[in-house]
C-alpha cells in the first residue's frame, strides 16, 4: 500500500457515511483521522444531533466487528470486559467475552457510568488489551472507542477525569445543522432510513495497513518546532492551569500526519496543525478557576496562540520535503 491509497480508502468511507449523515464533512474527516491514527474519539454534543448515527455509519462502512454499550449508573466493569463464568456441564470456568472485544466499540453516554466502570476502558484504550482475573487478552486490530456524551446534563452523570480525557485522541462536536442541511435531513429520512442500505466498502486489513503506513508522512523540523511552541505556550498561559502534556503533543503529531494524507499530500503544512489543534488539544487543557467553564474560552485561547506564534513558510517546508 502507498500513501495515496490511504486517501482513496478514506474517500470511500467518507462518501459512504455521507449517504446517511448530511453535511458535517469536517467532523467526518476528524473521525477518519482518529481511525487511521489508531486513536479514540469523544463525541460531545446535545441530544439528537446524530452522534450515535455517525458512529454506527462509520462502523457499517467497514468490514469490522461492531459493538455498542449503553452506559448507565448500574453498568459494571465486567459488562464491558467480560467475565469468567462456571459452566456446570463442563465442570470448569469459561471466559465470556465482553463487547470490548470488537474492532469498533460505541460507548454511548459514557458519562452516565460510574468512575469505576469508566476506568475499565482505560487499559483497553491505551494498551489494546484487557486483564480479567489475572489473565491478559489482546484485542484485535483495528480497535477504536467512539464515546458519546451530553454536555448539558449534570444530574446522574459522572464527568470524565482529565487523565481519562487524555486517552482520547480527539474531542469532536457536531453542532446543529444549517437550514439547508435540516431540509435535506427531512427529505432523506422522510420515507426510509438510508442507514439500512449502506454496505461495507473497506476491509479491516486496509485500515490496519493504513495505520502502519501514515507515520511515513514527512514533517519538517521547523514544523515540529512550531508544534512544540504552541504546546509550551499552553503550559505558561495565565488563564490555563494545566497545559498540554507530552502525550498531547504526540497525539497532535499523529493527527496532522493523517490529516495531510487525507488532503492528498505526503508532507505536513501549517494549515494541518491549525485544523487539528482544537479537536486534539481542546480537551487536554484545564482553565484556571477564575476562568471556569466559560463557553468557547479554550477555543479562543488556542486561536490567540495560533495568531501570536510565527508560522514556518509553506515554500520552505515543501523545499525540505523535496530534498
Amino acid at each position: 500500500m502507498e500513501l495515496t491509497s490511504i486517501s482513496e480508502i478514506a474517500d470511500k468511507v467518507k462518501k459512504n457515511i455521507q449517504k446517511v449523515i448530511v453535511g458535517k464533512e469536517e467532523t467526518v474527516d476528524q473521525l477518519l483521522v482518529a481511525l487511521i491514527a489508531s486513536g479514540h474519539v469523544l463525541l460531545e454534543d446535545v441530544p439528537g444531533t446524530g452522534k450515535t448515527l455517525l458512529a454506527k455509519s462509520l462502523a457499517q462502512s467497514l468490514d469490522c466487528s461492531f459493538k455498542r454499550i449503553q452506559f448507565t449508573p448500574d453498568l459494571l466493569p465486567t459488562d464491558i470486559t467480560g467475565i469468567n463464568f462456571y459452566n456446570q456441564k463442563q465442570g470448569e470456568f469459561e471466559f465470556r467475552q465482553g463487547p470490548v472485544f470488537a474492532n469498533i466499540l460505541l460507548a454511548d453516554e459514557i458519562n452516565r457510568a460510574t468512575p469505576r466502570t469508566q476506568s475499565s476502558l482505560l487499559e483497553s484504550m491505551e494498551e489494546r488489551q484487557t486483564t480479567i482475573d489475572g489473565d491478559t487478552y489482546r484485542l484485535s486490530r483495528p480497535f477504536i472507542v467512539i464515546a458519546t456524551q451530553n454536555p448539558v446534563e449534570s444530574q446522574g452523570t459522572f464527568p470524565l477525569p482529565e487523565a481519562q480525557l487524555d486517552r482520547f485522541l480527539l474531542k469532536v462536536s457536531l453542532g446543529y445543522p444549517s437550514k439547508t442541511e435540516g431540509i435535506e435531513i427531512l427529505k432523506r429520512f422522510k420515507e426510509n432510513n438510508p442507514f439500512d442500505h449502506i454496505q461495507a466498502v473497506v476491509s479491516s486489513k486496509d485500515i490496519v495497513d493504513a495505520q502502519q503506513l501514515y507515520s511515513s508522512v514527512h514533517v519538517s523540523e521547523d514544523l515540529i518546532s512550531y508544534l512544540i511552541d504552541i504546546v509550551e505556550k499552553t503550559r505558561v498561559h495565565p488563564e490555563i492551569e494545566l497545559g498540554v502534556s507530552p502525550r498531547g503533543s504526540q497525539a497532535l503529531l499523529k493527527a496532522i500526519q493523517v490529516y495531510a494524507v487525507l488532503k492528498g499530500r505526503e508532507y505536513v503544512v501549517p494549515d494541518d496543525i491549525k485544523a487539528m489543534i482544537k479537536p486534539v488539544m481542546g480537551h487536554r487543557i484545564v482553565l484556571t478557576p477564575t476562568i471556569g467553564r466559560k463557553s468557547n474560552q479554550v477555543e479562543k485561547i488556542l486561536d490567540q496562540l495560533i495568531e501570536e506564534i510565527p508560522v514556518p513558510t509553506e515554500n520552505m517546508l515543501v523545499r525540505e520535503f523535496r530534498k
